[in-house]
C-alpha cells in the first residue's frame, strides 16, 4: 500500500500561480534561487539529454530586456498595447528565471520529448518557487516567440528557444481562487 506524502499532496492541489505584476521587491537571492533551481533540474528526461538551460535575469538585464522590446516590438508589426504589455513583464520584475531550450540531436529522443522535458523545468521551477513561499508566474508572451529578442536580448544560439519565463518575487497581493477543469469532461477512462 503506498504511503502518501499528505503535505506534498495538499500542496499540489491547492497551488495557484500569482499573477507576475502583483510580485515586487524582495526576490530570491542566488543562495536562495539555487535549492529551487536544484529542484527543477530533477525533472523527466529520456536519455539524460538535459535539453534545457535556466537564464536568471536580475532588475538590470530585465530593465535592458524591457528596452529591447520596446525597441523592436514596432519592428514586429505589434501594436503599442501588446508593446507596453510585455515591457512592463521585464521593466517590473525583480528576478525572472528563463528556461531555455536546448534540443539536442538524437536517434532516440524525439524532439518533442526534449520541448516536454523543458516545459517539466518551467513547471517544476514554479512549484518550488511557492513551495519555498515566493510568490511565482509561468509566462512566454510575443517576446519569447521572437528570434531577434532571443539572439540580440538572451544570446540564444539558433536551434535554443524560450521554454518559459518564470518570475519570482515576494506576494503582494493573494489571488481567489479561479475555476478549474471539470475532470468529467477532461477523463476518459478506457477498461477493456
Amino acid at each position: 500500500m503506498p504511503q502518501p506524502d499528505s503535505a506534498a499532496l495538499h500542496f499540489l492541489m491547492t497551488r495557484r500561480s500569482r499573477p507576475a505584476k502583483t510580485l515586487r521587491a524582495p526576490g530570491p537571492s542566488r543562495a536562495e534561487l539555487l535549492p529551487l533551481l536544484t529542484a527543477a533540474a530533477r525533472t523527466p528526461d529520456h536519455g539524460k539529454l538535459e535539453p534545457w538551460r535556466f537564464m536568471v535575469l536580475t532588475k538590470p538585464a530585465l530593465v535592458r530586456l524591457a528596452e529591447l522590446v520596446a525597441g523592436i516590438g514596432p519592428d514586429s508589426g505589434l501594436g503599442p498595447d501588446q508593446i507596453a504589455k510585455m515591457e512592463a513583464q521585464f521593466a517590473t520584475a525583480e528576478v525572472v528565471v528563463a528556461v531555455i531550450a536546448c534540443p539536442v540531436p538524437s536517434d532516440k529522443v524525439p524532439a518533442i520529448e526534449q520541448t516536454l522535458s523543458a516545459g517539466a523545468v518551467c513547471l517544476s521551477l514554479l512549484n518550488a518557487a511557492l513551495a519555498a513561499g515566493w510568490g511565482a508566474n509561468w509566462l512566454t508572451g510575443w517576446a519569447s516567440h521572437d528570434r531577434r529578442f532571443m539572439t540580440e536580448g538572451l544570446g540564444l544560439a539558433e536551434e535554443e528557444y524560450v521554454a518559459g519565463f518564470i518570475h519570482i518575487g515576494t506576494e503582494t497581493v493573494a489571488p481567489p481562487e479561479r475555476p478549474r477543469p471539470n475532470l468529467d469532461a477532461k477523463v476518459t477512462w478506457v477498461e477493456e
